[in-house]
């Protein structure tokens, strides 16, 4: 009788680990600035690999075997699996920096970056097939974190060459941060108040929207440096010809054009969620509201709104992610944020500095994408009830 695969995802990812043996575990460097050398498991320890291998077999047992025990078992194993490589990329720090210099700098390697990968992707689609109800996944999804952020405060990760340069760079690290995070808000606040009424606008004269959806879409379609830079020149006269306006903080370079243009680059997806919102409200929804007596205001704040809302959030879901990324490329005109660091990493060729920004930059990306899902989930549930 031939054997039949289940789970033809899981199987997939169990292969592609496999493969992912022959790649470094960790790179081992000298100093900071000079290229690692990279180490493979069984050069760390000589008996992980047989560990690695009954998980992995483990796991290909579980892609052939079908119901909600195997998918258990799968989150388990894999969650497991994936708090014992990140302990073990710490523990491999400190045995190097025993065995080496203590100025030699342990990484990371490609194999540890791509099995921590696989691991959460096979817990995640273990998750999604367990429950259908978003909140029970988001609520799964988040707890895998647990274990790992706790081992992260507690010290267990300090050796690695990562944590070493945020323990160097802590002060310029929590500045980045808090620039971020107002170039986020900084922009998704005033590009509401321009995205919703412009979007409602467009819902109420169908006729204009052509001509307004194509303004958003050439300035979507400008590369973002681009756009950068072709606002210092403005920007620059009128500070020039306006001196207020520089005592105010606004300058040819810095915060001020990064927002305009991520403001301007948030504008299509926010107009385009309110009209697609909007529509989706049933023209009898409508009458039957006005017929209650509800005015215009009314049917908008109690009928429209609520309708509308899920496929809003999920317009602004986008741009806030879209943001925090772009906000990296703004570092090039000054407005500071994580793109500093990867930048400044760049030039004076330190990986780990560049590696000081991208992940974080990653981090917040994944939180704010998580947040608005968790959003979204409990106004599904709300719906549903």
């Amino acid at each position: 009788m031939p054997i039949k695969c289940h789970n033809r995802v899981l199987l997939m990812l169990a292969c592609v680990a496999i493969a992912a043996v022959a790649l470094p575990f960790v790179n081992v460097a000298p100093n900071r600035l000079v290229s690692g050398e990279g180490r493979t498991l069984w050069q760390v320890w000589s008996f992980a690999p047989l560990l690695l291998a009954g998980a992995l077999c483990a796991i290909i047992a579980l892609s052939l075997w079908q119901g909600r025990a195997a998918q258990w078992l799968t989150l388990i194993l894999c969650e497991a699996l994936f708090i014992v490589l990140f302990w073990g990329a710490g523990l491999a720090a400190t045995l190097m920096v025993s065995a080496e210099s203590p100025l030699a700098r342990t990484s990371i390697g490609s194999g540890l970056w791509l099995w921590l990968a696989l691991c959460l992707l096979a817990s995640s689609d273990a998750i999604r097939r367990l429950t259908p109800h978003a909140v029970w996944r988001w609520g799964l999804n988040a707890q895998i974190w647990f274990i790992p952020l706790l081992l992260l405060f507690s010290g267990a990760l300090n050796n690695l060459s990562l944590l070493k340069e945020y323990a160097n760079r802590q002060d310029i690290f929590d500045d980045a941060l808090a620039q971020h995070l107002t170039i986020l808000f900084g922009t998704l606040f005033p590009a509401l108040l321009l995205g919703l009424p412009l979007g409602m606008w467009c819902y109420r004269h169908p006729a204009r929207q052509g001509a307004v959806f194509a303004l958003l879409n050439v300035i979507q379609t400008i590369p973002s440096v681009a756009l950068f830079g072709l606002l210092i020149a403005p920007l620059a006269g009128l500070v020039k010809s306006i001196p207020l306006l520089a005592s105010l903080g606004i300058a040819g370079t810095g915060l001020t054009p990064a927002l305009i243009a991520l403001v301007l680059y948030a504008l299509l997806p926010l107009v385009r969620g309110v009209v697609a919102g909007l529509s989706q409200v049933a023209p009898d929804v409508l009458e039957s509201a006005q017929a209650m007596g509800m005015s215009a205001r009314q049917c908008f704040w109690k009928v429209q709104l609520p309708i509308a809302l899920p496929l809003l959030l999920r317009s602004l879901r986008v741009v806030a992610v879209q943001t925090v990324g772009m906000a990296v490329i703004a570092a090039l005109i000054g407005a500071g944020g994580f793109g500093a660091l990867v930048f400044q990493g760049l030039l004076s060729s330190a990986l780990d500095l560049v590696l000081l920004g991208v992940v974080p930059a990653i981090a917040l990306a994944v939180v704010v994408d998580a947040l608005f899902a968790l959003w979204l989930a409990l106004l599904r549930g709300r719906e549903n009830d």
